[in-house]
């Protein structure tokens, strides 16, 4: 991938930096000159990388779910590198099926991985981010995020919780020079599906399940993931990155329809809504 060669090399720390996108953002960030840990429970797919690059890639084995070893790899990057400049938690995992199909453990595990996982990370980077002045955390959400779909409820839910964790951090560390941006990405050819998990199916659901697989058969037209790690290497170049970035043309304007359609039903219960609220003084307080 072509890039610019940045005058001061920064150093990433990226989750799930083996494939799919978090191997997109790798492969940007040593073209750009950069340093990065590359974090994956699995490294042998950055073999090819580290060869290539043996001084500036450091390859970490890490299963974030586990957060003492997060802890862990967290400070053995900043001992090897001496700082950390870009974290991108982009490990995750999608976990199919209705509401009603998820076992206990399945539900866990997922919050485990997407949520979890990045609030263990963000944990462990902040301390150090703190101390040197500044950094930039990006929380790699999805289209997900923007509202729950069928068969992908549990997933979103792991994505909401990301990003109400993600806005309140942002508030938090901003008074430290650290900024936090949400990136959430439309479709990339990765095999974020073809790795997922599906809960054991429940035939009252079948019906939708085949309404479903009738919209995916129109197909898709998804993006190389080499865009969204042209689009991050702008966001962390930028002096007043947002906090939130949407990648992508369709999850651009599907942002918005749902943004609207929101507004206009919060619209029309209006009156019902604020006739919820009538300020009184505090039950049992006295006259003042």
């Amino acid at each position: 991938m072509e890039a610019s060669v940045t005058a001061v090399p920064r150093v990433w720390f990226v989750t799930g930096a083996s494939r799919g996108l978090g191997r997109a953002f790798t492969e940007a960030a040593l073209a750009a000159g950069d340093r990065v840990v590359g974090a994956a429970r699995d490294v042998s797919p950055l073999d090819d990388l580290a060869a290539r690059h043996p001084d500036r890639l450091l390859a970490a084995r890490l299963d974030v779910t586990d957060r003492a070893a997060v802890v862990d790899v967290v400070d053995r990057a900043v001992r090897h590198f001496g700082r950390l400049d870009v974290v991108v938690n982009n490990a995750g995992a999608l976990f199919m099926g209705m509401v009603e199909e998820f076992t206990e453990a399945e539900a866990r595990a997922q919050l485990d991985l997407n949520f979890f996982g990045a609030l263990w990370v963000s944990q462990a980077v902040l301390p150090h981010l703190r101390a040197q002045g500044g950094g930039h955390v990006v929380q790699v959400s999805s289209i997900g995020a923007l509202g729950g779909f069928p068969s992908t409820g549990l997933y979103s839910a792991s994505k909401f919780a990301l990003e109400g964790m993600s806005e309140a951090l942002a508030a938090e560390a901003a008074r430290f020079g650290v900024k936090v941006t949400i990136v959430q990405p439309g479709g990339y050819w990765t095999d974020l599906y073809a790795r997922s998990t599906a809960a054991a199916s429940n035939p009252a659901y079948d019906p939708l399940r085949e309404e479903l697989a009738r919209q995916w058969a129109e197909g898709s037209i998804d993006s190389e993931p080499r865009l969204a790690a042209e689009a991050l290497m702008k966001l962390v170049a930028s002096d007043d990155p947002p906090l939130r970035l949407l990648l992508g043309s369709m999850v651009y304007d599907l942002a918005f329809d749902i943004s609207k359609r929101r507004m206009d039903v919060w619209a029309g219960w209006e009156e019902v809504s604020r006739a919820a609220e009538q300020a009184v003084p505090a039950p049992g307080a006295g006259p003042t």
